[in-house]
């Protein structure tokens, strides 16, 4: 059940509550009502141990047998499981941990923004260790998508007429001598994001920064939001950072998508400040 775990970790595993989730995952919207058997055969468990666990489940009035029948489905006090987490529904509360859990041990920052007119729009921004850079992206900042790591994540995900509306949408100027502003170099700059899945800013927004953002896609594949995570260049070399901290923005993009698609809504991208 899951990933392989470490030896350690594996040894702090409650196997029983796993198993129990396991029964609770073997129900979907193609199998709403299950027999023991059927659950067993689902969840990867003997009969024995998913019976217990059903009864369980019953007791505790989240899951009931279906009247007539040898079969079990879950009860609508399920839904307390996920609206608890739910609750607060905004993109940018659910980011705010996640961002915490990579500053300052993968980087010096991490943001959420939004692409809005050719701009991107933080959300949100956990930081430390950048006051000397004077550096400012609290919640509510906008700063041009053509020149911000963050922005081409999300415009890597767009229709190419897209592309072209947003960058042309505002004046490109030279952040930095790294800033990309011919409109030939910045669409294929995209290309290159979109084909690997991410993007990486090499002081062009900021001097002395690095800073890699993956989209947040929604289940059609539209870029709803994008994270990013930056360090400042003294702290490690560009191909170290990259390769440490690439899969961390994955991970979160990759989380607060799952939550926005399994949300159904639940969960809004949030509206700039």
């Amino acid at each position: 059940m899951g990933e392989a775990l470490g030896l350690s970790e594996a040894r702090s595993v409650v196997q029983s509550v796993g198993k129990a989730f396991a029964v609770l995952k073997a129900f979907d919207s193609a199998f709403p009502e299950l027999t023991a058997s059927q659950v067993a055969e689902r969840a990867s468990l003997d009969r024995g141990t998913a019976f217990r666990l059903i009864k369980t489940m019953v007791e505790l009035g989240y899951m009931r047998g279906v009247p007539g029948s040898k079969r079990y489905r879950l009860t609508l006090k399920c839904l307390e499981l996920g609206f608890n987490a739910l609750s607060s529904s905004d993109l940018s509360t659910h980011a705010e941990p996640l961002l915490r859990e990579a500053v300052p041990d993968f980087a010096d920052a991490g943001s959420l923004g939004v692409l809005e007119r050719g701009e991107v729009v933080y959300l949100q921004r956990v930081q430390t260790g950048l006051d000397r850079h004077g550096f400012d992206r609290r919640p509510g900042s906008r700063t041009g998508a053509y020149a911000a790591a963050l922005g081409h994540a999300i415009l890597a995900y767009l229709p190419r007429e897209e592309q072209v509306a947003h960058l042309e949408s505002i004046e490109r100027v030279k952040v930095s001598e790294r800033t990309l502003t011919a409109l030939p170099d910045l669409l294929s700059r995209l290309q290159t994001v979109r084909g690997q899945g991410y993007a990486v800013s090499d002081g062009e927004n900021a001097y002395g920064l690095r800073t890699v953002a993956a989209p947040i896609l929604s289940p059609d594949s539209r870029p709803l939001a994008a994270v990013s995570l930056t360090v400042q260049s003294s702290r490690m070399p560009l191909p170290a950072f990259t390769d440490a901290a690439v899969p961390v923005v994955r991970r979160i993009a990759s989380e607060l998508a799952d939550g926005v698609r399994l949300s159904r809504g639940a969960i809004g991208v949030g509206r700039p400040l």
